[in-house]
């Protein structure tokens, strides 16, 4: 790359040292601490424009000066391993489109369009990249978009894991409408649209690792609908996002440090499927830290609280919905669980992995 077209980055450093300096771990793709590590260390600096500094899950970028449209383009781009490739409820090819359409609909955009590449490991069995194909089709059908382009590499057995996807989409964000991490206000309400860790405790068990059998399927979804939905009935909602690897914890330690606000959540309210918290219990794992695939964080005005959850629960993919928490202005860029038994919990960012190759 011409190093003159990289953009200087001027920003902040991470001021605690980067875990593994000489080498990659799975870690750096927990979307963790490590992970954030990571991209102020190594990619920030390199990488860094007005839309990668604002730190979401998608980029919002100007139309250009001769559109008809009024309103900006947002720009989203994820990577999909998964293992195995087919599981309860899902799988890679599905969890490829939802999760870009997801990410771009956080913004409050409507997706229009996706791209996707392909990584496939020599030894695939064709008919098992049919139905992947198949089942990326049927996820773009019902999320309402297309996908535009695309591209195929094959790597040498042993080197890939079966397959790999990547996919990009283009939304369109309505002028006017500024939904994001740094949008928490003190006095909003935290809303999640569903059961957490589904996902999670769903291709764990696929693998045959939890020791035991379950019927927990995974939630993976596209949420655009739901989204555009709940926009009319909130529509000064104030943040929107999905919380993916990392689960609900870490994520909203990423709006609370945006924002400059902490989030107040009560654990009697959270919802987690009873298979879900057995599972848990079990491993010792924690829900809150568990990803999702088809879940949505909602941060709205407390006066539009209200209908913004009765909203969610009359779609399909929100009706176990809830009020969790709040937003308050002190202590700063944290995250605080007041537990069943009334004491209080700080809850912080994942630190390394807890579940591989689950997103």
């Amino acid at each position: 790359m011409d190093e003159t077209l990289i953009p200087t980055y001027e920003g902040p450093v991470c001021p605690v040292p980067l875990h593994h300096e000489d080498q990659i771990v799975i870690g750096h793709g927990s979307g963790g601490r490590m992970t954030h590590e990571l991209i102020q260390r190594i990619f920030l600096p390199r990488l860094s424009n007005e839309a990668i500094l604002a730190g979401n899950d998608f980029g919002q970028v100007d139309l250009p000066e001769d559109s008809h449209l009024a309103g900006r383009l947002v720009v989203s781009t994820d990577s999909h391993i998964v293992k195995p490739l087919f599981f309860p409820g899902g799988d890679i090819g599905r969890l490829s489109v939802c999760g870009t359409v997801n990410d771009v609909s956080m913004s409050g955009a409507v997706p229009l369009y996706l791209t996707a590449g392909f990584i496939l490991e020599e030894g695939l069995p064709m008919d098992m990249l049919k139905k992947t194909v198949e089942s990326m089709q049927a996820a773009a059908a019902e999320a309402g978009v297309q996908v535009v382009a695309g591209d195929t590499k094959v790597v040498e057995k042993g080197k890939g894991d079966g397959l790999f996807i990547n996919t990009a989409g283009i939304g369109w964000l309505p002028e006017g409408r500024q939904i994001d991490g740094a949008q928490a206000r003190a006095g909003d309400v935290v809303l999640v649209s569903g059961t957490l860790g589904d996902h999670g405790i769903a291709v764990l068990g696929a693998r045959g690792e939890l020791g035991f059998e379950t019927d927990v399927q995974s939630d993976v979804a596209p949420l655009n609908h739901m989204i555009q939905e709940l926009l009319k009935a909130a529509p000064h909602t104030h943040v929107l996002r999905d919380p993916t690897r990392g689960g609900l914890a870490t994520t909203l330690n990423e709006i609370a440090t945006q924002s400059s606000v902490c989030i107040w959540l009560e654990e009697n309210n959270l919802p987690v499927h009873p298979a879900v918290r057995a599972a848990s219990e079990m491993l010792g794992f924690d829900p809150l830290y568990i990803a999702n695939e088809g879940k949505l964080i909602v941060i709205v005005p407390a006066a539009e609280a209200s209908q913004a959850l009765a909203c969610l629960r009359q779609n399909v993919y929100g009706r176990n919905a809830a009020r969790i928490g709040e937003v308050r202005s002190d202590p700063k860029g944290r995250v605080l669980l007041r537990t069943q038994i009334g004491g209080t919990r700080i809850l912080d960012m994942l630190a390394g992995e807890m579940l591989p190759r689950i997103c």
